[in-house]
């Protein structure tokens, strides 16, 4: 069980792939703290009116973070296990589908993708400058250290609304 605590604080003084990975690595530490020690009723719960859960947010950062990094930017680096699932017709997708996924389903699946990821990051042979496999609807390529800050602000941004709904459900506060 992740826990304040148990987060590593990103480095003040490192070079820039330690930087940013410290900082990625961060946030998903705080994700998984703000999950941590509930049941699937608790992590389906959302506080009104938004229709946000923690289990959703568990799940969509599972899949933006594995779109990004794995299949965007690698090309299909792997094939996730939770991949089969997947409505690509439906943007929610990820957050109506958590609150049938059992809760150790959803940690694990987060973590086999941050495994793909942290694999992905490693075998980058440009280092951050390396270049997407895919490229976006206008054509252009994201290099590794702009995919990296893309994930940095997805996590801290639901970090926040994760904040708030765990707040509701047993009180927990915290960074």
């Amino acid at each position: 069980m992740t826990t304040a605590e148990s987060r590593v604080d990103p480095p003040i003084a490192a070079d820039e792939l330690s930087t940013l990975t410290g900082f990625l690595d961060y946030q998903r530490d705080t994700l998984r703290w703000k999950c941590s020690g509930l049941s699937r009723e608790e992590l389906a719960r959302s506080l009104a009116p938004s229709t946000l859960t923690l289990g959703g947010l568990l799940k969509h950062l599972t899949v933006v973070e594995a779109g990004w990094l794995n299949l965007s930017f690698a090309g299909g680096f792997a094939r996730p296990s939770w991949l089969e699932q997947v409505a690509w017709d439906d943007p929610d997708w990820s957050f109506k589908s958590a609150a049938a996924d059992d809760p150790e389903d959803l940690f694990a699946w987060l973590a086999e993708t941050q495994e793909h990821s942290a694999q992905i990051i490693a075998a980058a042979a440009d280092g951050l400058d390396t270049l997407s496999a895919d490229a976006g609807d206008d054509g252009r390529r994201w290099s590794l250290r702009s995919v990296l800050c893309h994930m940095i602000g997805e996590y801290a941004r639901h970090n926040g609304h994760a904040d708030l709904i765990r707040q509701s459900i047993d009180g927990a506060t915290g960074d």
